[in-house]
């Protein structure tokens, strides 16, 4: 029995209760139960030696079950599922997922060897903010660039609606996004985007069915908005032909700032990615920036833009909060625009960010 493995299936399911996914807790703690009483979750997980939570292992697993239920691999699973059944109850719905984990163990532990990619398209308004920080002050060309891209879906920022109570930006369009915006709006200014690329290590081809719903997997099945928003940006990312390059972060980013224009901003740009590579990996993508910052110019300026955990942009150690950021060049003057979730449920932005 690993502890750790139960330890990390319990801050999980507590996350999962905070961030309004009754479902996926509910079915976490049943899966964490299996695991201690040596049932399939057991057998299944008896060789995982690496770190349960750097894995999101949890999230694995629970993707695994939805992800059978969206390809329709058992429709009596299916059918007891939030999707089909508003009144869903665990009790109804864990022996059949139980039963069909026993009957398809090499089917789960071939797809839990993938990392959730969730591609959470509302952490775009997070995004959204620093960008238009930025463009307060400059109204030249921009080529964004963003790494750890996952399927792009974020590539389309500047397409989606965004609305809250106090400010809107965008025209209308199918992908709305909202938040609990909380403290001043950003500066509601025109963007002009010239070019935009991305790159992650494992890309989802959104124009391949199977991994489309592999990356619908790993959104909770018991949020109809979310759902309904990442149909929504598949759709958008199809008809305008998102692509993201297969690619080591590092190496990529290094490249692209290599070769970077001289008549246009740069903006650099990640969001919740930056704890997953190793520190060597994190270590390459800052040098590589910072090599690029040395040069960069008033015409031609560099910004990094970085919605990541603050124990990762500022050292502060089991901080539940996201920070929103963005540091310019020349001058390397770094703003924190505000704080928010992984999810980005809601913002508070902060005075002069």
């Amino acid at each position: 029995m690993n502890e750790k493995i139960l330890a990390h299936f319990a801050e999980q399911a507590m996350y999962c209760d905070i961030f309004g996914s009754p479902f996926t807790a509910q079915l976490i703690r049943a899966i964490s139960a299996d695991y201690e009483q040596g049932g399939p979750i057991a057998a299944l997980l008896k060789d995982w030696n690496t770190n349960p939570r750097a894995d999101a292992l949890a999230l694995r697993i629970a993707g695994y079950f939805h992800h059978a239920v969206l390809v329709g691999r058992d429709p009596e699973l299916a059918a007891h599922y939030p999707s089909s059944v508003a009144n869903w109850t665990i009790d109804d719905i864990w022996p059949i997922a139980r039963a069909m984990l026993e009957r398809e163990p090499n089917t789960a532990a071939a797809f839990i060897r993938s990392a959730p990619q969730t591609n959470e398209t509302r952490r775009s308004i997070a995004l959204l903010a620093a960008f238009l920080n930025f463009a307060e002050s400059w109204k030249g060309e921009i080529d964004m660039l963003e790494i750890g891209a996952s399927a792009g879906l974020n590539l389309n920022w500047d397409l989606y609606t965004y609305k809250t109570k106090s400010w809107a930006w965008g025209a209308e369009g199918p992908v709305q996004i909202d938040t609990d915006w909380n403290g001043p709006p950003p500066p509601l200014v025109d963007i002009n985007v010239r070019s935009r690329a991305a790159c992650d290590l494992n890309p989802l081809d959104i124009s391949d069915e199977a991994q489309r719903l592999q990356l619908k997997s790993y959104v909770w099945p018991d949020q109809p908005d979310r759902l309904a928003r990442f149909d929504g940006a598949i759709a958008l990312a199809r008809e305008s032909g998102v692509h993201v390059e297969r690619a080591d972060a590092a190496e990529w980013l290094a490249q692209k700032l290599a070769d970077r224009a001289d008549d246009a901003a740069t903006i650099v740009y990640h969001s919740v990615f930056f704890q997953y590579p190793p520190r060597a990996a994190r270590e390459a993508i800052v040098s590589a920036i910072m090599g690029a910052a040395a040069n960069a110019s008033e015409r031609a300026p560099l910004v990094w833009v970085r919605l990541e955990p603050e124990a990762i942009t500022d050292g502060v150690e089991n901080s539940p909060r996201m920070v929103i950021d963005i540091t310019t060049w020349p001058g390397a003057k770094r703003r924190i625009i505000g704080y928010t979730d992984g999810h980005v449920r809601a913002v508070y932005a902060q005075e002069g960010g």
